[in-house]
């Protein structure tokens, strides 16, 4: 079951993503109550819409501390590491450590990094945790009278749906001295189309992020070779080849390239960028 309870799961992560950029003709409130119900368990929607809005800065993709999404760190903060936590996200930037173990290195930082800030006294996000975890236990009330335990549910349905993720996510954004090559197609088939919502054409959505689901595709197959060139050829046939690939060997070193001298402007490339998604 899990392979199908998975897929259930991340595809409703996917309507969340579209819900956040597309269903224009749908009012506000109506998008919300649609994919709101916490079924992934681990993530708050209303934070999800906050931070992915700000990913969408282009001009600042895979800079750690601006990218919401990036899985790059400063060369500085890499040497307080531990050895560790060093080996641990050098094996989460290969393809099979990011979707075995993935999910557990992503969910407890979010949660340090959340606990972190109310200890702080910044009680901006209390409201929206508060009622996430009203709607986790509604869900897991659900689920229980059907007969599913919490541990099966998380280990059937919700952490299945967490590796979809981790395997969509997997070379989304790389380093490139222009924001348009940081971005990444992946031309696969319609069983992760369909899962993924055409995302996996991802360089398609950060140029047009308002885009509906559907039309992405055949955007995609009329301006294949300008996209191409645009991210530098960063394009893949399926998520086979970037298993082949990278199966055990590390995608990139997850140390961020780009080098700032003491004054200069911190991100160079800020006034490329295009104005976040908005909700």
């Amino acid at each position: 079951m899990a392979p199908v309870a998975g897929y259930v799961i991340q595809w409703h992560f996917s309507l969340q993503h579209e819900a956040i950029h597309g269903m224009r003709g749908v009012p506000k409130w109506l998008r919300r109550a649609l994919v709101w119900p916490p079924i992934g368990i681990w993530f708050p929607f209303e934070l999800y819409r906050r931070l992915h809005s700000q990913h969408h800065r282009n001009g600042y993709l895979t800079y750690p501390g601006e990218d919401t999404e990036s899985y790059y760190h400063d060369a500085e903060d890499w040497e307080d590491f531990g050895d560790l936590s060093r080996w641990l996200l050098t094996i989460n930037q290969t393809f099979l450590g990011r979707i075995c173990i993935g999910p557990i290195l992503c969910t407890p930082r979010l949660f340090i990094k959340e606990m972190a800030r109310l200890v702080a006294g910044e009680t901006a996000n209390a409201g929206i945790w508060c009622r996430h975890l009203i709607g986790v236990v509604l869900v897991l009330l659900v689920v229980e009278a059907f007969g599913v335990s919490v541990l099966q549910y998380l280990a059937v349905f919700v952490y299945p749906g967490l590796m979809f993720g981790m395997m969509r996510g997997f070379v989304e954004h790389r380093w490139g001295e222009r924001p348009e090559e940081r971005t990444a197609v992946v031309e696969s088939n319609w069983v992760f189309g369909m899962l993924f919502l055409w995302n996996n054409l991802h360089a398609v959505h950060h140029t047009f992020p308002t885009l509906q689901w559907w039309k992405v595709p055949r955007v995609w197959r009329q301006h294949r070779e300008y996209i191409k060139a645009r991210n530098g050829g960063f394009v893949f046939r399926g998520y086979g080849e970037i298993a082949r690939r990278w199966l055990v060997k590390p995608v990139f070193v997850p140390i961020h390239p780009h080098r700032f001298a003491p004054g200069s402007v911190r991100h160079p490339d800020a006034s490329m960028r295009q104005p976040p998604a908005t909700y």
